[in-house]
């Protein structure tokens, strides 16, 4: 069973987790900081490549959460054009083609090998779709997309992965192809998710930021720092907060704190 809850306050730690993070305060050297920042495409690769399509569940949630997919309509089966930026391999664009006719995507990952896999599954239609590859911190959505001509940028668990400095470019890129008026769906990772407290020491690259063992890093985010990045890049707030699930595994007993943040910003 799942208990969720949706609110502006941060999740309270126990005793105990706040203790192992207060202790876990060395970071990890500049010499492998730098390397991971370099080697970010590869270890994201490897990954698909161990993973293949396996790792993530498909997303039939998205439409569930964020209605706008189908709110941002003036009628009921107008066409809609959406950006799914860092798609992977396709858990939460091939859900949403298949529910809903009316969309024509464009899809794009950091990863060529899981562009690749997007690419050879059997929903992938170029009438419906254009995927391509592209690192969104330096190269330019305006290669394959025209300026100002999408209804929906979805921005799922994919910051997170991105190294916070460079994370208002990811922004800006996106800001130039999405419609005046219209708006990023963001969902991600909240500070103080199960994850964050799983990492052991000697994973800590900065402030609400780790490596996991394969080499790809996670940022863990608070509603102010999102809040604070959107808005210097000419972004207005529509909706910022935080979405707490407690999982329970009742076979275990044992009850595991998820901590997303939801968030939807519209470009003016």
């Amino acid at each position: 069973g799942a208990f969720q809850k949706k609110g502006h306050s941060a999740r309270i730690l126990s005793p105990e987790e706040a203790e192992k993070l207060a202790k876990d305060q060395v970071l990890v050297s500049d010499f492998k900081q730098l390397k991971l920042e370099k080697e970010a495409q590869k270890n994201w690769d490897l990954f698909y490549k161990r993973n293949s399509t396996n790792f993530f569940k498909d997303r039939h949630w998205t439409t569930r959460e964020f209605q706008e997919l189908k709110a941002c309509r003036e009628f009921a089966d107008q066409k809609l054009t959406i950006l799914e930026a860092g798609c992977g391999v396709g858990n939460c664009l091939f859900p949403l083609l298949e529910e809903d006719p009316h969309i024509f995507a464009y899809a794009c990952d950091f990863s060529p090998r899981a562009v690749e896999y997007v690419k050879k599954n059997a929903l992938y239609s170029a009438e419906r779709c254009q995927v391509f590859q592209c690192d969104l911190t330096k190269d330019d959505l305006l290669e394959n997309i025209p300026a100002d001509s999408v209804d929906v940028v979805t921005l799922i668990f994919v910051l997170s992965a991105i190294h916070p400095d460079k994370m208002r470019l990811v922004l800006k890129n996106i800001y130039k192809v999405l419609k005046p008026g219209k708006c990023v769906l963001f969902r991600d990772y909240g500070l103080h998710d199960h994850a964050m407290l799983r990492f052991k020491p000697g994973s800590k690259l900065g402030e609400n930021f780790y490596v996991r063992q394969d080499g790809t890093r996670s940022y863990f985010f608070t509603e102010e720092f999102l809040s604070q990045l959107f808005k210097a890049e000419g972004y207005e707030q529509v909706v910022n907060e935080y979405v707490q699930r407690e999982t329970v595994n009742r076979k275990e007993d044992l009850c595991v704190p998820r901590v997303f943040l939801q968030s939807k910003f519209r470009k003016p």
